[in-house]
């Protein structure tokens, strides 16, 4: 039996992890680390996790023994122990945004942060880096808009069909933590459609990094907080470099999607839907119109806490572990 820690396993992500990992058949949970809730039941913090057994320890790295250990803490606190936790042997799957960039600089503009070593990472969407995951000792997860904005776009850039993409994508509010705030009060959220960061979301320059990167293509994204508590929906315009049809254009997302057991492409005239994916680790992907302009419209639903956060790294893990990638993973969404 493998063995899985959590370190941080007290916020949103962390019971995700839990949730799903208690269900998974190949792994033994062996530690769960808060400083904050030291010595409490694992219930006492995720009220649907009972009878698990599991107390929350605040360990020291060297105190942890696992084969794989999930580090679902803040930015910037993740390289305090990711290099020590690999010095143990384990494997590492990152939560945080601390070793998603290529350049760290990119990470230090948008983060404001210091980075504080050179480890090499693989960026965790196994759809696209799958066989360098699977050589990996550290991944970094993915952030949650990026997953569904590049899944959405990625067989366009690939195949170097559009020169700029525009993405708008709208998320529910356990994207901002478990921690209470002016901007998740009821109140403020409940009947708004709330932009915010509008050029300036941190999350842009990952997406930046996945999707300009295959030929230049200029990416520019907004987010905006909806008043429902999980997912994101996410709308891409693409313009065309030059005519394709839209039957021309679904091929190329049916051929490089076909053997991708998470990713559903809907029927023409299908929207994908946030309460179809809600609790699942899959990813609904549709539009496929273009419009007279040479506009291409794509969508995609994730629920923001499974594909886009501990789901996703749980698929990271399944890779890592050599057993099968939608091992824990097939339960599909909660609709309605």
């Amino acid at each position: 039996m493998n063995k899985i820690a959590i370190i941080g396993a007290s916020g949103y992500t962390g019971g995700e992890l839990l949730r799903m990992l208690l269900n998974h058949d190949k792994v033994e949970i062996t530690d769960v680390t808060s400083r904050q809730y030291d010595g409490v039941p694992v219930h006492k913090v995720h009220p649907h996790i009972r009878d698990s057994g599991l107390v929350f320890r605040n360990k020291r790295v060297d105190e942890i023994d696992a084969d794989i250990v999930f580090t679902a803490t803040p930015h910037g606190a993740s390289m305090k122990v990711v290099p020590d936790i690999l010095e143990t042997g384990a494997k590492v799957i990152d939560l945080s945004g601390d070793y998603r960039y290529r350049d760290r600089a990119v990470y230090e503009k948008w983060y404001g942060i210091k980075h504080t070593d050179e480890l090499e990472s693989v960026f965790g969407l196994p759809e696209i880096y799958r066989n360098e995951i699977k050589k990996a000792n550290l991944v970094a997860n993915p952030g949650c808009f990026p997953t569904g904005a590049i899944l959405s776009s990625y067989p366009l850039v690939k195949n170097n069909l559009v020169d700029r993409i525009v993405i708008d994508s709208k998320t529910g509010v356990s994207g901002a933590g478990i921690s209470a705030s002016a901007t998740t009060h009821y109140p403020n959220i409940a009947d708004n459609v709330n932009p915010y960061k509008i050029s300036s979301h941190r999350h842009m320059s990952e997406i930046q990094q996945e999707l300009h990167g295959f030929d230049d293509v200029k990416v520019s994204f907004t987010p905006h907080l909806v008043p429902v508590n999980r997912g994101i929906q996410t709308t891409s315009h693409s313009f065309l470099i030059e005519d394709i049809s839209a039957d021309e254009l679904r091929k190329y997302y049916e051929k490089e999607y076909k053997d991708e057991f998470f990713i559903k492409l809907m029927d023409d005239g299908e929207i994908p839907h946030l309460s179809s994916v809600r609790g699942s680790n899959f990813v609904h992907i549709g539009g496929f119109e273009i419009d007279e302009t040479g506009r291409v419209v794509m969508l995609s639903a994730i629920d923001n806490l499974v594909k886009g956060a501990s789901g996703q790294a749980i698929q990271n893990m399944n890779i890592l572990l050599g057993i099968e990638e939608n091992e824990g993973l097939r339960h599909y969404g909660l609709h309605p």
